[in-house]
């Protein structure tokens, strides 16, 4: 969710005016420092058992070579190390790294972690019995070329197990909420096209053998709807920069907007905040 509108003129095979192309590597540069904000870990911490459920869904085993990309503070990493799997955790933002050693080192689990892009991943080809992310490579700027990173350092017959927040789901409409007040970058598409069954199945392609998904729910559970909002703005990089970058009156709309939505969501029946969100849990088998 960045404002930048980098882009530069690509020019048109069929000799019409240059179509627009997104400056990646100035867009990829505004993440990292979008995701250095606030504090992902504090919000990532909440989310662990998605980790869980990726890595039964995986059917990640003992003494397997599992990959973790745009780990975070280490949700599935942690988990996939926990089933005695030789795990290597990688992003690209130091400080959700030093966050992930801190809770592997105090539970004394074994865990690799490197800082490295989902783009651009640092190992050879099929390198990895396993490859996962939970809701990280999804904001990765260029879809096309994070899946076939994922794809290239997984083994044949390996398995990729991905978990995407929905574009219909309460995630999803906080994300759309938060990009009407700041657009994303030109050309540049949704993080949560990763979340649809044909989008994932256009990204594999031929990369893969099978496809296995399902749609799950994860409840975000706070204090109450503000209590929801006041941890976002305060912690998750997103939300964080979006009101740092907006002026007074755009601060209060945005507070407002993502307040309805919040308040939509909310199944508690009480003062407390229980908004259920989909995710689609997906796991595919290297060809």
């Amino acid at each position: 969710m960045d404002s930048m509108q980098t882009s530069t003129p690509a020019r048109d095979p069929l000799g019409g005016a240059p179509a627009v192309r997104p400056d990646y590597a100035a867009i990829k540069g505004r993440q990292r420092a979008m995701w250095g904000s606030g504090d992902y870990a504090v919000i990532g911490t909440t989310l662990q058992l998605v980790g869980e459920r990726l890595c039964e869904a995986a059917d990640v085993r003992a003494g397997e070579r599992v990959l973790d990309v745009a780990t975070g503070n280490g949700n599935a990493a942690l988990a996939a190390a926990r089933r005695f799997a030789e795990v290597t955790g990688i992003d690209y933002v130091p400080g959700l790294l030093a966050r992930a050693r801190a809770r592997a080192d105090a539970e004394g689990t074994r865990l690799e972690l490197r800082e490295a892009d989902a783009e651009a991943l640092p190992f050879e080809d099929g390198s990895f019995d396993v490859v996962l992310s939970t809701f990280g490579v999804m904001f990765a700027p260029e879809h096309g070329r994070a899946a076939r990173e994922l794809l290239r350092a997984c083994r044949p017959g390996g398995r990729v197990g991905l978990a995407s927040w929905t574009p219909d789901g309460f995630i999803g409409e906080v994300l759309r909420t938060v990009g009407k007040r700041v657009p994303p970058p030109a050309g540049v598409e949704p993080p949560t096209r990763w979340g649809s069954e044909a989008r994932l199945r256009e990204l594999l392609g031929d990369g893969v053998r099978d496809l296995r998904v399902r749609e799950r729910m994860f409840a975000f559970r706070y204090r109450s709807p503000e209590h929801f909002l006041e941890v976002f703005r305060a912690w998750y990089g997103p939300i964080h920069r979006a009101f740092a970058g907006l002026d007074e009156d755009g601060r209060a709309g945005l507070e407002r907007e993502l307040l309805a939505v919040i308040r939509a969501a909310n199944r508690s029946g009480d003062a407390t905040l229980v908004a259920p969100s989909a995710y689609l849990e997906a796991v595919a088998v290297r060809a």
